[in-house]
């Protein structure tokens, strides 16, 4: 008879805790939070704060890291794995200070977990204060890049790289999300650059960036709004609206790798902000600050006139509205002072009039 050994209990799902004051929220902190979420059911961030910046206090910049950890159910969103973040930000008035010691810190943290009736098996961190707090926290303790070999920058190298104003910033900025970097007016340096161009629907945008990728011999992004609204049958919510203003930054982003010479791009934020407040009224104000670095982020600007023949795919709307899009980028590029140039004409005219204008 063979003896049957009993199965081993299943382990209990662990809750893990990160606490920082994501001033900014850079790549070091991306690292520390995908790490940690890869080995919990469920991952707290505190976003500690006193002092706290004074242009983006802790609750925004925890909404920003919520929306950079967003869940979605679209196949290729952001994802840290099925592991929920409960991100928090912590008002300045409600803490210790920085100046308090060990004990005052540890002791709040402890505090406001139990408040929420919050139990934490695990403490994640990059700092020597870990150990220290994951055990008065009757945690375990996980160190990550304490010595900032994977992501070598901090947050008081960025707050000091950004008090130089956005001009300085440099190649500091390539430490920080374009999403986070354009928040403070910043858009991080690319060996690659880029051009973007815009239109109305149906005005041949997307065939001519096909064709000018293929005549650069470069690779071009697609607009993800599109794909987006394909994929939600167009069933897009406001909150969709600043999640693919922020996608569409990641795909450049992942396309540079692929670009020779110039990257090709299928709109940017402001054409995103423009929809938003076409379908909502209303346009988130990160969004708009992705919107406002548009000059920043592209070399050139190029707009189609709407002279083509509208098809009508299922997914535009009436082909009046054309002008009135075309009206209404206009009028966005120039209130934000980025200059552009309109191309007209056939597919092979408006690649050639393109090609002239890079030199």
């Amino acid at each position: 008879m063979t003896n049957v050994l009993p199965a081993a209990p299943p382990t209990p799902p662990r809750t893990g805790l990160v606490v920082g004051k994501f001033w900014p929220p850079h790549r070091g902190h991306q690292l520390l939070l995908d790490t940690a979420a890869a080995q919990v059911a469920e991952l707290v961030v505190l976003v500690y704060a006193h002092p706290d910046d004074p242009r983006h206090a802790a609750p925004e910049r925890a909404r920003w890291l919520r929306e950079l950890y967003r869940g979605d159910d679209v196949a290729d969103g952001p994802h840290v794995g099925p592991t929920p973040l409960r991100i928090v930000g912590l008002p300045a008035a409600a803490m210790p200070p920085d100046a308090a010691d060990d004990h005052t810190h540890r002791e709040f943290v402890r505090q406001y977990l139990a408040d929420l009736g919050q139990r934490i098996d695990v403490v994640f961190s990059s700092e020597a204060y870990g150990p220290g707090f994951a055990e008065y926290l009757g945690a375990e303790h996980v160190a990550v890049d304490n010595q900032r070999q994977q992501v070598p920058t901090s947050g008081t190298h960025l707050r000091a790289a950004l008090a130089a104003e956005a001009e300085s910033f440099g190649e500091s900025a390539q430490h920080i999300h374009p999403f986070v970097a354009a928040q403070y007016g910043v858009v991080p340096a690319t060996t690659v650059p880029r051009l973007v161009l815009l239109g109305a629907e149906s005005s041949g945008k997307t065939t001519l960036s096909l064709a000018l990728a293929e005549a650069l011999g470069t690779a071009w992004v697609p607009e993800y709004g599109r794909t987006l609204h394909e994929q939600k049958n167009g069933a897009l919510v406001y909150e969709d609206l600043l999640y693919i203003g922020r996608r569409q930054l990641e795909l450049e982003d992942e396309a540079t790798a692929q670009a020779r010479g110039w990257l090709v791009c299928d709109t940017n934020a402001a054409t995103t902000a423009l929809y938003s407040y076409y379908y909502f009224h209303r346009c988130d104000p990160a969004l708009q600050r992705l919107a406002e670095v548009c000059r920043q982020r592209y070399a050139h600007t190029f707009v189609c006139l709407p002279t083509t023949p509208f098809e009508d795919d299922g997914w535009r709307g009436p082909e009046a509205l054309r002008q009135f899009q075309h009206g209404a980028i206009l009028m966005q590029l120039e209130l934000l002072g980025i200059p552009y140039i309109l191309l007209d004409g056939s597919v092979a005219e408006r690649v050639s009039k393109v090609r002239a204008a890079l030199g």
